[in-house]
């Protein structure tokens, strides 16, 4: 009997073309970050015009995961993964040399198609190119990718921004991603075209990516205009709409011979109990990335830099424990792996809003950070490993696309939601104690007025200012300040706690205990 080595003696190397790929497209969406305040000189415009360089690659992304997922399924996973690099390393080149942000704007837009098709194609490909027990231990290393990828933007970032300018965070990518090219060319093995006799559904396509885009939409307007209503039409709108288009995806797909989605993939309460867990580590663990670097960088005063070093204490773990958990997963139930890991993260947020102070800094807060680096570390290879299991081979890039879809949703929401519970713990404080700090009554509503606008992560930049710093109110607005964001930013870990306690309860409700994998039935 040929064994699996023999049919495929280059399948690690395989895995690291597709973790590369998928390493760079995740990096994408938060590396950024670090960068915008050079772009705002660089570009002589304010944050409120760049925010686009995100959101354009946010919105397309989410928007591009299940179309790429499909196409690859139909086509050949290969193909699409080959296609999507080359797309994102093109698009990467011309972000870098890009002189206006439209044309940064719309790079980042074709950037975010390669990422898509990359990230949502890459765990399916490590499916089809590994058997056995091997696989589960692929796929926890590819899991390890994501987590580190997904918490490596503010290092890595940091670094490139700090010693080589802006443009080398879009740059690096075309040297790596050549490389990936190649190794993918010479090593990845094709799936077959499953589809290839089938009709492009379009009506699917079009309706699923409308749907997204109006609900992410709406949630990122919402970001970006907290005082607007969620019943506003420039708000509850799109969410609305968002929603109706995805109701009429679902029927329109259950009545199609060959439709885009299969949507039996939802009457699975082992795939349903997988989604929610995918949605809640993005809601708790990545969406809380963004409040904890905006803590370090803009109220204890690191740099980007440091921020990024210090939470190596999170990103490490995905490089100590995902190797190990297909070995974990191949001996205890991953559906308990899962339930527990998550409430270790629960721990660590709970640790952080106790830790959260005027004086606190990184010895307050790395306890909390090393319980939530130990949740990403292990719940991510084991949810890839969990997803695949029971999932038809023409159905694989599907079901990878979908885990990528809700992990994504997870973290827009979990930016927008705690975004507001912030603002509105902030804004509670700030209007119950601005009159204590002895400021005439037409100052105080000046500076809250000023306070409320610039919101938790930039009030700072108000209450340490050069102006206030001349009047003798100046350390009793600081106080303030701080006391103000310190509530808010306890709420969002208490919030994000009761989210990873909801997926650890979905993953020990809904999701399989142990079944026969290849690996039991192969060895």
């Amino acid at each position: 009997m040929v064994n699996d080595t023999q049919k495929h003696p280059h399948r690690w190397l395989a895995l690291t073309a597709m973790s590369l790929g998928t390493f760079m497209g995740l990096l994408d969406v938060t590396v950024v970050n670090v960068a915008l305040p050079t772009m705002v000189r660089q570009f002589n415009t304010s944050f409120t015009n760049l925010q686009w360089v995100l959101n354009a690659y946010t919105l397309v992304y989410a928007v591009s995961l299940m179309i790429m997922s499909k196409l690859g399924d139909m086509y050949g996973r290969k193909k699409i993964f080959l296609g999507s690099l080359i797309l994102f390393v093109v698009a990467s080149a011309v972000n870098g040399m890009a002189s206006s942000l439209f044309v940064l704007d719309i790079g980042r837009g074709v950037q975010a198609i390669g990422g898509a098709g990359m990230n949502s194609l890459a765990m399916a490909l490590v499916a089809s190119n590994f058997e056995g027990r091997q696989r589960g231990t692929a796929l926890g290393i590819l899991g390890s990718v994501i987590g580190i990828s997904s918490a490596s933007g503010p290092l890595i970032g940091g670094y490139l921004v700090e010693h080589f300018g802006w443009p080398s965070i879009f740059y690096v990518n075309v040297p790596v991603g050549i490389v990936t090219v190649i190794m993918t060319i010479i090593f990845v093995q094709e799936t077959p075209s499953y589809g290839e006799n089938e009709r492009v559904d379009l009506w699917g396509m079009l309706l699923s990516a409308a749907g997204l885009f109006s609900i992410i939409y709406g949630l990122i307007v919402k970001e970006s205009h907290p005082g607007w209503p969620w019943l506003g039409l420039h708000v509850g709108g799109w969410l609305v709409a968002g929603l109706i288009i995805m109701v009429i995806f679902v029927v329109v797909e259950s009545r199609l011979q060959q439709p885009m989605l299969n949507v039996a993939f939802f009457k699975e309460p082992h795939f349903i109990g997988t989604v929610i867990v995918a949605f809640a580590l993005g809601a708790g663990i990545y969406s809380f990335s963004t409040f904890l670097t905006a803590l370090m960088q803009n109220y204890i005063g690191y740099s980007a830099l440091a921020t990024g070093v210090r939470q190596l204490t999170i990103s490490m773990w995905s490089l100590i424990l995902g190797p190990l958990t297909g070995i974990l997963g191949a001996r205890f139930p991953k559906k308990r792996l899962i339930g527990f890991s998550l409430l270790i993260g629960a721990m660590g947020f709970l640790a952080i809003a106790n830790a959260v102070g005027p004086q606190v800094s990184f010895a307050n807060l790395w306890p909390g950070m090393v319980l939530i680096g130990i949740t990403n570390g292990m719940v991510n290879p084991l949810l890839n490993t969990a997803g695949m299991e029971g999932v038809a081979p023409q159905e694989m890039g599907m079901a990878s696309g979908l885990i990528n879809v809700f992990r994504q949703l997870g973290t827009t929401v979990g930016v927008v939601g705690f975004g507001l519970v912030q603002d509105t713990r902030y804004e509670q404080y700030l209007s119950a104690h601005l009159n204590g700090t002895g400021m005439p009554a037409k100052m105080t509503a000046g500076i809250h007025a000023a306070l409320v606008t610039a919101g938790p992560f930039s009030g700072h930049s108000i209450a340490w200012s050069a102006r206030l710093a001349r009047t003798p109110f100046v350390h009793a607005v600081c106080q303030v300040v701080l006391r103000a964001y310190d509530r808010g930013m306890g709420a969002v870990a208490l919030c994000a706690a009761a989210v990873v306690v909801v997926g650890s309860l979905a993953a020990l409700l809904l999701m399989r205990g142990p079944v026969a994998t290849d690996a039991q039935t192969k060895d």
